[in-house]
């Protein structure tokens, strides 16, 4: 087996388990998973919140709000395939930079040899 083979299989394998990232938090009862935290509970944990980052949560909202798929079912499965097909998209949109970007690189490098 190839090593790009092996690295596929790998990313789809982390990409199935993506949804475990945000079930186990709330089966303890956390807030949700590190990381996912809101201006509010950010501003709850530490006491305050930085200018900065208030600033800055003003200005960026995410694509897929809360994981969420347009049509997606409510419930267990709803919800876990919501965060597979994020994973997946932001794995493709990921990949697709890199691979133009290397695209781009070894182009520019063939041009100063």
């Amino acid at each position: 087996m190839t090593t790009i083979k092996k690295l596929w299989i790998s990313i789809g394998v982390l990409v199935l388990l993506s949804p475990l990232g945000l079930i186990i938090p709330q089966w303890f009862g956390s807030e949700g998973a590190w990381g996912e935290w809101g201006p509010d509970t950010i501003e709850k944990m530490v006491g305050f919140m930085p200018q900065g980052m208030k600033r800055l949560a003003q200005k960026w909202e995410a694509p897929m709000e809360g994981y969420a798929v347009p049509g997606q079912g409510k419930g267990f499965a709803g919800e876990n395939f919501g965060y597979i097909i994020t994973g997946i998209i932001g794995i493709a949109v990921a990949s697709g930079l890199m691979f133009l970007i290397a695209k781009l690189l070894i182009r520019r490098k063939k041009g100063h040899e």
